[in-house]
């Protein structure tokens, strides 16, 4: 068996959280908006169909474990959940938190405006936050 491989896009984009029982969880660096990325631990998967059943229904729990902690972590007012893989076809989870205050809303996260990378700081607070909120589900 093949050792999973991250597409490199997401490794750039994105920053390591913690590992669930299926799926890497990561942060996307961009401190507009916060937003986590769930990338199942699996080769060749592009559409949620083409994981297995039984992933399908794990995927299903730790989207809502994470949904669930993003939800209080950031106290967001909406959250957006999203598989779209039009310009990264690995399949990824988006969970992002929304405010009615935030800079594109109520419209999409998607392509609007240029991404603002964190602070090391700030990015540090945020994977810590998410990951105490996630382990404490």
């Amino acid at each position: 068996m093949r050792r999973f491989a991250l597409d490199p896009r997401l490794a750039k984009d994105t920053r390591h959280v913690a590992p669930l029982g299926l799926c890497d969880l990561r942060v996307m660096n961009d401190r507009r908006w916060p937003w986590a990325i769930l990338v199942p631990k699996r080769n060749d998967i592009v559409e949620f169909h083409d994981l297995s059943p039984l992933d399908q229904t794990m995927l299903t729990f730790e989207t809502s474990l994470v949904s669930r902690a993003m939800k209080r972590w950031a106290r967001a007012d909406k959250l957006n959940i999203a598989t779209l893989g039009n310009i990264v076809s690995m399949f990824h989870l988006h969970v992002v938190a929304r405010h009615m205050d935030d800079p594109n809303w109520p419209g999409p996260v998607w392509g609007f405006g240029t991404p603002e990378p964190y602070q090391d700081a700030e990015l540090r607070a945020f994977v810590d936050g998410l990951k105490t909120e996630v382990l404490q589900s």
